[in-house]
């Protein structure tokens, strides 16, 4: 549970400066003929792939290194591997992000592209186009991440979830909710979230366990897409979240690989292929054993 919990220095900075960017500034409401992440999952799942969410993040303040590799390219090679959707950063100051990148890589890709983003109010999803929008239950509410309550708890209100829940679906956009624990999810499920993400990173101490997913992935019902964010390193995380309840997965670092120059479509394509390749492997091993 992080309610009542102190956020990490971080964390508490990311939401200043989300706040003093110009998302506030007036503009038109965006209309987004959005493409379906749920159409996207089935099709994964007929072609035998695990959806995977894999994230074009240049860096992040819990990864050594960027990655200065085109975000077009790294889009493309991560739906060469198989990738269900795309996640970008549009965050410029703690992730390299932008909405330039975003536009750039929905031009050029064929699966839903999210916005991942700390939007705190409604004039901030007006920045750009995408087909699903990060909304994280905790945040919401939060004006002043400086104010000593929000580095304490950064209150949620259910209301103003709803509002922007509601808000994000009349432009056309797929709200994705992100919870940490239970709380937070009983506040998604009233907001009407139907897209619900599992954030495995707590946001006191920045730390990954991947026992939040396992713990809080039972209260989620059945008609929710169910994705698991954070910690997924390799194929066996992949089987653990699957195993766990998980209809996909949001993948970052791992693909990315902010240490060195790996090929990001290899990458992608471990996640994706995880559960084939330990099928194989069993039905390998039974025919031996025959």
């Amino acid at each position: 549970m992080t309610q009542g919990r102190e956020l990490a220095p971080a964390v508490r900075s990311i939401l200043t400066a989300a706040s003093e960017r110009n998302d506030t500034a007036e503009r038109d409401p965006l209309a987004v003929d959005s493409r379906s992440l749920t159409d996207a999952i089935d099709r994964a799942e007929r072609d035998g792939r695990v959806p995977v969410i894999a994230e074009v993040k240049p860096t992040s303040p819990t990864s050594e290194g960027t990655r200065e590799d085109d975000p077009v390219e790294l889009a493309t090679a991560m739906v060469e591997g198989g990738a269900t959707a795309i996640s970008v950063l549009t965050e410029p100051t703690h992730f390299g992000g932008s909405p330039e990148a975003l536009t750039r890589v929905r031009e050029a890709v064929d699966v839903p592209v999210l916005r991942k983003d700390f939007v705190l109010e409604e004039a901030g999803m007006d920045v750009v186009e995408a087909d699903l929008l990060l909304l994280i239950a905790r945040f919401v509410g939060v004006r002043e991440p400086t104010d000593s309550r929000a580095s304490r708890n950064a209150t949620r209100s259910e209301a103003e979830l709803d509002e922007l829940v509601t808000a994000a679906r009349d432009r056309g956009f797929q709200p994705l909710v992100e919870v940490h624990d239970e709380a937070e999810l009983e506040s998604a499920l009233e907001a009407g979230a139907e897209i619900i993400g599992i954030n495995n990173r707590d946001l006191a101490e920045l730390e990954v366990d991947l026992d939040t997913f396992e713990s809080v992935a039972p209260e989620v019902p059945d008609d929710v897409t169910l994705i698991a964010e954070s910690g997924i390193s390799g194929p066996a995380d992949v089987r653990r979240m699957r195993e766990a309840g998980a209809d996909a997965l949001l993948v970052g670092s791992a693909i990315m690989d902010h240490d060195g120059d790996t090929d990001v479509t290899a990458n992608t394509r471990a996640l994706v292929r995880a559960t084939a390749e330990t099928e194989t492997g069993t039905e390998t091993q039974t025919q031996t054993q025959t």
